[in-house]
């Protein structure tokens, strides 16, 4: 597509500064062999990896521990039909390390839902990839 038709690739710093600008993303993965797709709040490591923070007994860490993932973040306008999305592909890991594992109690992410144990995953920034669309002409 044309730059001119409001259509514009995001290069991975771009999409990775959009990546860190919201709270919550979509985890992509395979449960029972069929897609599924679960919203979920996420920061960024310094490293540029998506780390989510959940239980240690959700069905979501047994699901994606060790398999390739995709991890999608947007921002629309409907008024104006503008707007922007990211996804970064990758493997998602469960962190073990328990020097990496306290260094994420405090400065990852804490779980929106109340939790006894916490587990933190990590989803490697592989391949990142982003779509801007600046809204039509005339649409206000």
């Amino acid at each position: 597509m044309f730059q001119t038709d409001g259509f514009r690739a995001l290069d991975r710093q771009e999409c990775l500064r959009l990546l860190a600008k919201v709270p919550i993303g979509r985890v992509v993965y395979t449960r029972q062999a069929l897609p599924a797709v679960l919203p979920i709040n996420f920061s960024l490591d310094t490293d540029a990896s998506v780390l989510l923070c959940t239980s240690p007994a959700s069905d979501l860490v047994h699901a994606i521990d060790g398999v390739v993932v995709a991890f999608e973040v947007d921002e629309f306008d409907a008024a104006t039909r503008s707007g922007w999305s990211v996804v970064v592909t990758g493997r998602a890991t469960v962190v073990t390390d328990p020097a990496d594992h306290e260094r994420l109690t405090q400065t990852g992410p804490s779980s929106w839902m109340p939790l006894r144990e916490t587990v933190f995953v990590r989803i490697e920034s592989e391949m990142v990839t982003g779509r801007q669309l600046r809204g039509a002409p005339g649409l206000l």
